[in-house]
């Protein structure tokens, strides 16, 4: 008996060997140029976020002069486009190919993983159509006084470290004042996320972006690894208490709206309205309406806070381009009769340029991810890439490419001024994506950080505290963000 168990256990370790070393033969065989794996984690360095280590092979590759290359995440191989011309193929002229994003959803045992953001096929093209209409410019004005009640206790809160002469710790100001927002905007209900540092919404908000805890890395790694073994397995993203939260949240709202008749300018209501038009063929369930708002909540708090967090660390080390913000400010509202409006922030053409600049040192998805659908044959190529190829574009290496921006590292943002915007290739600078699947809410995210940052470059002026040490990144991090708090030294403009 032990004889066979030791001969079953050497050919199973054989057997193993051989599969590994034979799939990692897989871009060699496709005659596609590639770095070479090591078992058990294929190129990726687990030293390293994934945009930066990204960034690596994208400037390895770039420098052996190739148009796309291959890499391996675990045991799966991954389609690596390098040129601007094969990235737009993807993301744009062949659409059709690469409709999906590869990411993980599971709408049986993960409601809320079901969302826009994940959702595939033609369930991603209904939904897309249904959400369209809430994220025009007239759905915009809506929501902008909600929006704008939100900027008062953050400034309270500023105005307080003012009078104390204690430096801010700005992500978490940012973060609860944009938590404040989407709830507002999103399930029409008031937060108080200043009032309460525990108050339900940040805090189901701060566990959907732990990333220190075992089984979030491991729910990672499997469900980026292998997606189908995830859903056998009924893997959820996030944990059960956050799923049951924004479940009930929406399904008690949409209760107290019918019973009373009640109507509010946010997204839930739009769902609710678009609930009632389907009368034939599908109809949102209340787990679906869920998966919107939790999207549009988890992708607006912490990608806006994020965003405004490095904007105003950049502008508290460049004071000239900090003076320069708040000189277009006081000139665009004193234009508008003081009053913050929709229309007196789309004047406002510089502040949109330190946004843009910032987004391009540090984009809050440092990768796009695309899923390949149906075989498709690379142009110009005798390459192949089969059906369920995972296809990630290094949207920080291009960001960072000194032959698109000079100076990448420089924080300058002329680059995106009117004369100098239009000679940027818009499959290079992509912080909100590109094609067909770009961020359906890039108009709200650009609104809600363009109005923190008007209240708060209006009122108050910001330097680096001694506080700050250097930046080092969470290597765990979905949304491109610091391991160490930014703390920023605040004065009273007067």
């Amino acid at each position: 008996m032990f004889f066979e168990v030791c001969s079953f256990i050497v050919l199973v370790a054989f057997l193993g060997t051989v599969f590994i070393r034979w799939r990692y033969t897989y871009w060699k065989r496709r005659n596609v140029s590639y770095m070479s794996p090591t078992f058990p984690f294929g190129n990726y360095d687990r030293a390293y976020p994934i945009g930066v280590w990204l960034k690596i092979c994208y400037d390895e590759f770039k420098r052996r002069d190739l148009k796309h290359a291959g890499l391996y995440i675990g045991l799966r191989p991954v389609y690596f486009p390098i040129a601007t011309d094969f990235i737009k193929n993807v993301l744009q002229n062949d659409f059709q190919y690469f409709v999906n994003r590869g990411t993980y959803s599971n709408q049986k045992y993960d409601p809320l993983s079901a969302h826009l953001f994940n959702l595939g096929g033609q369930m991603w093209r209904e939904m897309r159509t249904k959400l369209t209409p809430t994220f025009t410019s007239g759905k915009m004005k809506m929501m902008f006084d909600t929006l704008l009640q939100c900027t008062t206790p953050m400034q309270e809160v500023v105005t307080r470290h003012c009078l104390d002469e204690t430096p801010v710790m700005i992500k978490e100001v940012v973060s609860r004042f944009t938590t404040d927002v989407i709830g507002s905007c999103a399930f029409g209900l008031d937060c108080n996320s200043f009032k309460d540092e525990d108050a339900p919404f940040r805090y189901y908000g701060r566990k959907i972006f732990e990333t220190n805890r075992a089984s979030y890395i491991l729910t990672r790694a499997l469900t980026t690894c292998s997606p189908a073994i995830a859903r056998t397995l009924r893997q959820s993203l996030f944990p059960k208490e956050t799923t049951n939260f924004f479940l009930n949240v929406v399904k008690e709202t949409i209760k107290y709206r019918k019973h009373g008749d009640i109507q509010r300018n946010d997204m839930l209501q739009i769902l609710i309205e678009l609930q009632k038009k389907d009368k034939e063929g599908h109809r949102l369930s209340v787990e679906e309406m869920a998966a919107q708002c939790f999207v549009f909540f988890i992708a607006g708090f912490e990608t806006s806070s994020s965003v405004s967090t490095f904007c105003l660390y950049e502008l508290a080390k460049n004071i000239e381009i900090q003076r320069k913000v708040r000189d277009e400010i006081v000139k665009v509202l004193q234009k508008h009769r003081g009053q913050i409006s929709y229309e007196s922030l789309a004047d406002m053409k510089y502040l949109d340029q330190v946004i843009y600049e910032t987004m391009r040192i540090y984009p809050t998805l440092a990768a796009v991810t695309r899923e390949c659908v149906k075989d498709y044959h690379v142009p110009g190529t005798n390459v192949i890439i089969e059906k369920n190829t995972l296809v990630l574009l290094p949207t920080l290496g291009l960001h960072k490419d000194p032959s698109y921006f000079k100076d990448p590292d420089l924080f300058d943002p002329e680059r995106f001024s009117t004369e100098n915007i239009h000679n940027s290739n818009p499959f290079v600078f992509m912080p909100f994506g590109q094609g067909p699947r770009n961020c359906i809410g890039m108009r709200f995210g650009m609104m809600q950080v363009k109005v923190g940052l008007t209240c708060l470059m209006r009122d108050f002026s910001f330097s680096l505290s001694p506080k700050t040490k250097p930046l080092v990144f969470n290597k765990y991090a979905l949304i491109t963000n610091t391991r160490d708090p930014i703390w920023l030294d605040v004065k009273k403009i007067t």
